[in-house]
């Protein structure tokens, strides 16, 4: 019992995580497949503490342009939300990820380099019955103010960048 009430404390991951959290506004660039042209949207992210710290969680919502049923490209309001927190047991960053594009909920988990001030997840999900799609983030602070993700794809034909997305904290 001692053991698993020392597990279950906030500790120094937690503290990083936190520096994390506020209100954050966001550009993406997304490539829908090698090679093609990007596309750009913006938005805005909240970062929160719950349970004491052990978690946070990271609502975004933003435009985007989407083809519609008539083939059309239309505004699209997205939402998307993400539980995030370090698992003292498996000595790992966790995080989830779901958003209104989908039912499914990405897991993921990763680790952190003090030296470059860098987080990498590594997980999969599968979008498409049969069709399971293996993804890295590398998340890079800059700053207080300032970080980047990049997300990488591998659809089977090898390792692919999708998207990048650049975060200002506001003020």
């Amino acid at each position: 019992m001692k053991q698993m009430m020392e597990l279950a404390k906030p500790g120094e991951n937690h503290k990083l995580l936190a520096t994390m959290a506020g209100t954050w506004s966001y550009n993406i660039t997304m490539w829908m497949a090698p090679g093609a042209p990007p596309s750009k949207s913006t938005g805005t992210g909240v970062r929160k503490a719950i349970m004491g710290g052990r978690y946070f969680t990271f609502e975004v919502t933003g435009k985007m342009q989407m083809p519609g049923a008539d083939g059309k490209m239309k505004d699209f309001e997205f939402k998307g939300m993400s539980l995030e927190g370090y698992d003292n047991v498996k000595k790992k960053f966790v995080a989830t990820w779901c958003d209104n594009m989908g039912t499914g909920i990405a897991l993921s988990e990763g680790s952190y380099d003090a030296a470059t001030k860098t987080f990498t997840y590594n997980g999969d999900y599968e979008m498409m019955p049969g069709m399971k799609t293996k993804f890295r983030e590398v998340i890079k602070v800059t700053d207080a103010d300032h970080h980047s993700m990049e997300y990488y794809e591998d659809r089977g034909q090898g390792e692919t960048k999708s998207m990048e997305i650049t975060y200002t904290r506001k003020k």
